[in-house]
């Protein structure tokens, strides 16, 4: 795996002078940091902040690039550069930037409104091009900005202001949709694990490609209590379906002596996956969780087991971890084959490339 901080096919994004030692207070801005008591996004915030000094990359090397909505106001709270840009335009926006500028490193911060509602086109298109960005995506399952209108992720029957008999939408599952749009990593974590969102950013930020890591995220004011059943201590064991690449996918109460949980996943006759009773299959046949195979099928289907109405049941983990060329290496390869052996004044080499191809002449 290439070290954290490696962005361009070719160099490393420039580190910070030998004997420099930044902690996360360099990377803490002097801005009032303004979410409702209690939000999720502190969680995360103070988690990207301890965590970025770990990249050992320059602050000028850093950017954060987000879209509309509470979780986007998150480049004014660090100390890198950054832009507060265009509903739902954010991957695009990146794009532009990793593909001109390979010494940087390129966050985007979306919503679940902001990147799967007007930003969904944007959204797959980076994903599916694998260009050197890595997007967290912060879902809280509603509109907290707009102040609690229903998301495209809130879950079927959901009142809220704008669905006062109940949503009729079927809701996206975001780590669904970035494997089948072929995301090279593909992740999903929790604003309140401290540890397992430090890891997981740790992995994102390391990968070369497009990396989405879906953050669910608690909203006190319009959607408070929609994580419970994953952040309870009592039944967190029971609805976390933990994935560790090369580990045995079990869950539920565990055996002391196996280390196994009480509930497991494994091929179902369909193709895809189901969960039965440990104790009810030989071991061999649980599912060995391998982030690093090529093809996303059984990544899809261990996708398809989270619910979405109360999450009482959610797989918590990196789903998909694999290396395919990257968009903008590719590009800035091709501009520098056109470059090679080109002669002549800038004029000539101009006249040269609109001659080329198809040409007609008028009257």
């Amino acid at each position: 795996m290439p070290a954290p901080g490696l962005r361009s096919g070719t160099e490393l994004v420039p580190g910070v002078a030998e004997g420099v030692t930044q902690t996360g207070k360099d990377f803490s801005s002097d801005q009032e940091v303004r979410w409702c008591p209690g939000c999720g996004d502190y969680a995360v915030l103070k988690a990207v902040q301890s965590f970025l000094p770990d990249l050992g990359l320059r602050r000028e090397n850093i950017v954060f690039v987000s879209g509309i909505g509470c979780s986007s106001r998150f480049p004014y709270y660090l100390d890198t550069y950054g832009m507060h840009s265009i509903h739902g335009r954010a991957p695009s926006i990146a794009t532009g930037l990793a593909t001109a500028r390979e010494d940087l490193s390129v966050w985007v911060v979306t919503g679940d409104g902001d990147a799967l509602s007007i930003g969904g086109n944007h959204l797959i298109h980076a994903l599916r091009r694998n260009v050197n960005i890595t997007i967290l995506l912060f879902n809280n399952r509603i509109y907290g900005l707009t102040k609690g209108q229903y998301s495209p992720t809130s879950e079927v029957g959901k009142v809220t202001k704008s669905t006062p008999a109940g949503s009729v939408d079927h809701p996206f599952n975001p780590v669904s949709l970035a494997l089948g749009a072929e995301a090279s990593f593909v992740a999903r974590t929790i604003d309140s694990d401290r540890k397992h969102l430090t890891g997981v950013l740790a992995a994102a930020a390391a990968h070369r490609g497009t990396s989405l890591v879906e953050i669910y995220q608690n909203c006190p004011i319009f959607n408070d209590g929609a994580f419970d059943a994953i952040k309870d201590r009592e039944t967190a064991q029971h609805a976390v379906i933990p994935l560790v690449h090369g580990s045995p996918i079990t869950f539920g109460a565990r055996d002391e002596a196996t280390g196994l949980g009480d509930k497991a996943l494994v091929r179902a006759a369909s193709g895809g996956v189901e969960v039965v009773d440990t104790a009810s299959v030989d071991a061999e046949d649980i599912l060995v969780h391998d982030a690093h195979e090529p093809d996303p099928s059984t990544a899809f289907a261990i996708s398809r087991l989270t619910d979405a109405g109360y999450l009482n049941r959610s797989p918590i983990g990196i789903f998909r971890q694999v290396q395919r060329p990257t968009y903008d290496d590719q590009a800035r390869a091709q501009v520098a084959e056109a470059r090679t052996g080109v002669t002549g004044t800038p004029a000539e080499r101009l006249t040269a490339l609109i001659s080329s191809g198809d040409t007609w002449t008028v009257d």
